[in-house]
């Protein structure tokens, strides 16, 4: 809103205002209260209170603008950060469909106007893509079978529309777990937008591509075979997973039985697989230069980050924790180190609140996540409009100090 002010004339009492006595004195001034009010201009009320400070705002990721996209089909984006608030096909404790809330929340720091990531020389919020936060699939908490077909169906509609830019033939998203199992629609999705299977690479402490049987159970369904360590088996099978490009990154886990069944179903399946030790001896550059000679940079690409790939140390708030994980650190470092890949779509999942602690630092570990695959996304853009980034780097004295 703007206000009228009245200035008082010095000329009565025969006083020339001049150099700093023009001004008025702060009690010379009438007070905002007493003043004559005027409406503003939507233009002026956006200026005035539009902004919002990181603990100020309905939590949405990053403050973006938030549209029910499933239900918004005129409202074209680039990216979009979808919530998937489901966890009944987890095999141990329950609570990741809080996760989408918890990410949104611990991302509240990152904000268009101090969101310029250095590594990149960008900043994702305020570059050429439309990112919006797409709210959530509203996902049933009684039927898994309902639930997948949920899932599904809203990967579906939001993969055939149409970008805002030209230079993305299909937008992207980034899903915030919700349990893992959401791969499979998210897969589906991919398989028919794209017309072809999809590599996937996989951070993670177990394998994820178990044969439903090495879940024994006395009472066998076939909606038991849906689970979040079953997906990639299912999809493996229905064609969904490009076989021979795809990778595991962070594994720690225990295997079924007393042999080396698990990884011989994992090899017909066509997963690299980098366990969590092989850090020590390969360090982030090295396990950065096996998932990019695996993968290359022109397959379309599917990142799914389970946040049990950090140890539990470090992220407790997860439902299957395994000791012996990357440090938040080492995750981050090496998903600088593959911005060159092609991802279409990428999930960040498995984050449970209720067993986090008091810093939220599971939730803080999945924003940053969500913040590193978003900035990849948005500099794969810039690369292939034929631009290196947008902001050159400042020359360093001494050359610039290779951060992996």
């Amino acid at each position: 809103m703007r206000f009228k002010t009245t200035l008082l004339s010095a000329a009565w009492c025969g006083v020339t205002l001049v150099g700093a006595h023009a001004h008025h004195e702060p009690d010379a001034e009438i007070p905002l209260h007493e003043r004559e009010f005027e409406k503003e201009s939507a233009e002026g009320l956006e200026k005035k209170w539009g902004f919002e400070w990181s603990f100020s705002g309905v939590s949405t990721f990053a403050h973006l603008e938030h549209v029910r996209c499933l239900t918004k089909p005129d409202t074209p984006f680039d990216i979009g950060i979808l919530g998937v608030p489901f966890d009944t096909a987890v095999s141990y404790r329950p609570g990741a469909r809080f996760g989408p809330r918890a990410i949104r929340a611990a991302s509240a720091r990152q904000t268009s106007f101090r969101g310029f990531n250095t590594r990149a020389s960008i900043n994702p919020y305020s570059s050429w893509a439309k990112v919006l936060d797409c709210g959530d699939i509203p996902v049933s908490p009684f039927d898994n079978a309902i639930a997948l077909a949920q899932m599904t169906s809203a990967y579906l509609e939001l993969g055939h529309r149409s970008s805002l830019s030209s230079s993305l033939a299909h937008p992207k998203i980034i899903s915030l777990g919700g349990d893992h199992s959401l791969a499979l629609a998210a897969l589906r999705g991919l398989k028919k937008v794209y017309g072809k299977p999809i590599a996937v690479l996989h951070f993670d402490a177990h394998l994820d591509t178990w044969h439903p049987s090495k879940y024994p159970t006395p009472w066998p369904s076939k909606q038991a075979d849906f689970t979040h360590g079953t997906m990639f088996w299912t999809a493996s099978n229905e064609g969904l997973i490009l076989n021979g490009s795809s990778v595991h990154a962070g594994l720690r886990t225990r295997l079924s039985g007393s042999d080396w069944g698990d990884y011989e179903d994992d090899d017909t399946q066509g997963f690299l697989r980098i366990s969590s030790d092989d850090i020590d001896d390969l360090r982030p550059k090295g396990i950065i230069e096996k998932i990019m000679a695996r993968m290359g940079t022109e397959t379309p690409v599917y990142l799914s980050v389970d946040i049990d790939v950090l140890d539990p140390g470090l992220a407790p708030g997860t439902g299957t924790p395994e000791p012996g994980g990357w440090t938040s650190r080492e995750l981050i470092r090496i998903l600088r180190g593959i911005e060159g890949l092609n991802v279409v779509g990428a999930d960040i999942v498995e984050v449970a609140p209720a067993y986090d602690g008091v810093g939220e630092q599971t939730a803080l570990a999945g924003a940053q996540v969500a913040y590193e695959i978003l900035t990849s996304m948005v500099k794969r853009g810039l690369v292939d409009m034929g631009k290196v980034s947008e902001v050159p780097k400042p020359t360093v004295k001494g050359g610039v100090k290779d951060e992996l």
